[in-house]
């Protein structure tokens, strides 16, 4: 279960894991890394406010996996091995 949230919106992303290489910080949603940042992968982040979703596709599609707010140091070690994200979703009222 999604906890309902109102509020700002923020997620920095990392192109390596622990929070290494090139840094993006986002506000909303973003429907395709490569095309918005030049970044090919996104291999940890940081949650700093909201809910998302990133999905390994762009424009949202593909498996997706959510994010609260957090610390996430690597996604190979959460078990996402392989897995590229492409596209991040904020999850908001619109989405419930």
């Amino acid at each position: 279960m999604i906890p309902m949230y109102r509020g700002s919106y923020r997620m920095r992303i990392y192109e390596r894991e622990n929070f290494g290489g090139q840094m993006y910080e986002l506000m909303d949603d973003c429907d395709n890394i490569m095309d918005r940042y030049r970044m090919s992968d996104c291999m940890s982040c940081h949650v700093m406010d909201g809910h998302w979703l990133m999905y390994e596709q762009p424009h949202y599609r593909g498996r997706m996996m959510y994010l609260r707010p957090g610390e996430y140091r690597s996604f190979r070690e959460m078990g996402m091995s392989g897995t590229r994200f492409m596209s991040m979703r904020r999850i908001t009222d619109s989405c419930y």
